[in-house]
Order: structure tokens, then C-alpha cells, then sequence
């Protein structure tokens, strides 16, 4: 079973900037393209940014593409999401998830990936 552990989320003013970081249990976790995720209250959750397996091909959601930059270290099995101009719009918890299909496609439906975190929460006050 792959285990998906997220941190890095904290309460920040708008204009700051955050790292998160995705901690993957096992050699097979490497193995995924990796998704992030998040999920503002009362609202559904959205796809953010998709890394593909090599970490060379990103994509991201429109209202974070300029801000939001994820990448990934193998090695060390883990996955990252810088976050900079923060904004109270993206006020949310944030997830890492996992895509177990062998695809070239980054994929951003919620019900295509099949390994997720707990989340961390980022605050941002205006």
C-alpha cells in the first residue's frame, strides 16, 4: 500500500509564498505521475498541477499557472508544489495524490488517481 503524507501548509499573509511537500512510501510511488490537489470550504475539490513520472511534463489549473510550480525528487520520494502570490482565493486544504495508470496523459479528474494524503492546510489572510 502506498502511503502519500503532506506538510508544508501553514497560515500566511497574500503575496507570501509556501512549499509543500509530498513524502511517498515505497520505490513504487516513483513510479506515478502525481497529482495535487485542493479543496476550498464548501466547495468540491479541484485539480491543481500534475507531474508526470520523470518529473519533465507539468500541468497546471488556469488560476495557479504562473504561481504554482511542481516538481518532484525521486531519490527521495518526494513530490513538491512551490506556491508563490499567495491569495485568499487559494485558501484551501491541499492534497497529493497518486495516478497508478501507465499513461503519457496527465490526467486531473479527482476519480483517476488512486493514492491520496491526509492534506495540509494553507490559510492565506488578505
Amino acid at each position: 500500500q502506498v502511503q502519500l503524507v503532506e506538510s508544508g501548509g501553514g497560515l500566511v499573509q497574500a503575496g507570501d509564498s509556501l512549499r509543500l511537500s509530498c513524502e511517498v512510501s515505497g520505490r513504487t510511488g516513483s513510479s506515478y505521475n502525481m497529482g495535487w490537489f485542493r479543496q476550498a470550504p464548501g466547495k468540491e475539490r479541484q485539480f491543481v498541477a500534475a507531474i508526470t513520472r520523470s518529473g519533465t511534463i507539468t500541468k497546471y489549473t488556469d488560476s495557479v499557472k504562473g504561481r504554482f510550480t511542481i516538481s518532484r525528487d525521486n531519490a527521495r520520494n518526494m513530490v513538491f508544489l512551490q506556491m508563490n502570490s499567495l491569495q485568499p482565493e487559494d485558501t484551501a486544504v491541499y492534497y497529493c495524490a497518486g495516478d497508478v495508470q501507465l499513461t503519457l496523459t496527465l490526467r486531473s479528474a479527482q476519480a483517476q488517481y488512486e493514492y491520496w494524503g491526509q492534506g495540509t492546510q494553507v490559510t492565506v489572510s488578505s
